[in-house]
């Protein structure tokens, strides 16, 4: 409910800067432009993931993780890092988010673990662990033709990418060890209240995985999917269809967030944003602007960040430091990034609650180890 009000006064201070002319109509319709397709992609794979859930889908799928692991908590949780760390790099961080999660819940909660380390796994992979590829995050796709393309863009990636992965994970690791060092009994298969809807939901979400890295834009699958699967519920469950499917906080927020950004950098927020930024390739250089994507992302939202600060990065290797910034930095604020606020949206609708204070410290110190660290080897490796 906070954040609907908060980003209904977002929105209402957004649009009165339009109507005043504040902030030009055509640059407000611009913007929409570049984000109408994210909303979109979100409303539609929250109502994938919520029907999935519905039928039992990630049930199963936990219970198979749980198998596989044969009662090891470690291996189990190695298992979700690579899942996540897949799932982010060519599904990308949202579809992470919202998928995933409720998978490693419902899991933990299968064999009676916390599920707290599996809970920061999958959102703190789905920020850091999409720098490798443009599908990856949105903030990519804005990058990549400014870097040289999807080969030019991997080629300045992958050692930020891989540092991006180890640093967070070695700190859940160190989190979640006594958790993760437990031993859990692989409880008997249980067979689900609807087979057949748990089939049909399987194949729709397998067919959705590859079609998001098509090609296509990724708002396409998703809703093709999302519909499919409103159609069989509503002649197999049509009492779980309701509303409250659609994520109404998370969009309101995001939308409000842009427009009243988008707003900011039309009253010169941009010149400010340059300042911060500063000039240069040189480590000192590659770590300020690498910082100041770290630091916009978690005052206000990574995509608005970023837009913020790319014509002050220019040059190929300042763009890569700036998204080591704004993909590996929004672990501190609960609004950093949509990822973020999806995954705490899911945590939510399943009980799973996370206090904000611990997950804001864990993020103090995870966030800057990570994109100093990344950012370094960037500048090592070029």
């Amino acid at each position: 409910m906070r954040s609907l009000i908060v980003g209904a006064a977002l929105l209402v201070a957004g649009l009165l800067a339009v109507v005043t002319g504040l902030y030009p109509a055509a640059a407000a319709a611009a913007l929409a432009e570049r984000v109408w397709p994210v909303l979109l992609f979100v409303l539609a794979i929250t109502v994938v993931a919520e029907l999935a859930a519905e039928a039992g889908l990630f049930d199963v799928v936990a219970r198979w993780a749980t198998g596989v692991a044969r009662g090891s908590a470690w291996l189990l949780w190695l298992l979700i890092v690579a899942v996540a760390s897949v799932s982010t790099i060519f599904l990308s961080l949202d579809t992470t988010a919202v998928l995933l999660t409720p998978i490693v819940v419902h899991m933990a909660r299968h064999v009676k673990l916390n599920p707290l380390p599996f809970a920061l796994t999958t959102v703190m992979l789905a920020n850091t662990a999409s720098l490798l590829l443009p599908v990856s995050n949105l903030t990519n796709l804005l990058a990549e033709q400014s870097i040289g393309g999807s080969g030019a863009f991997v080629a300045l990636s992958w050692a930020p990418a891989i540092v991006a992965v180890l640093v967070p994970v070695a700190a859940i690791a160190v989190i979640g060890r006594r958790t993760l060092s437990a031993r859990y009994s692989v409880p008997e298969a249980v067979a689900p209240e609807d087979r057949g809807l748990v089939i049909i939901a399987g194949v729709i979400v397998l067919a959705l995985l590859p079609a998001l890295v098509s090609g296509l834009p990724v708002w396409m699958p998703a809703a093709v999917a999302a519909v499919a699967l409103v159609i069989v519920f509503a002649v197999r469950r049509p009492r779980v269809l309701r509303a409250t499917l659609v994520p109404w906080p998370t969009l309101v927020f995001a939308a409000g967030l842009f427009l009243a950004m988008g707003a900011l950098g039309a009253l010169g927020s941009g010149a400010v944003a340059a300042a911060v930024a500063g000039t240069g390739t040189s480590p000192v250089a590659l770590l300020r602007v690498a910082f100041s994507g770290l630091l916009g992302a978690n005052a206000v939202n990574n995509l608005p960040a970023y837009l913020a600060l790319e014509p002050a990065a220019g040059h190929p290797l300042r763009l890569m430091a700036l998204l080591v910034g704004v993909n590996a930095g929004p672990l501190i604020t609960p609004w950093a990034s949509l990822a973020t606020l999806l995954w705490h949206s899911r945590l939510e609708r399943l009980g799973v609650h996370v206090p904000w204070g611990r997950y804001v410290l864990i993020g103090v110190v995870v966030a800057p180890v990570t994109v100093a660290v990344a950012t370094l080897v960037l500048a090592v490796r070029h």
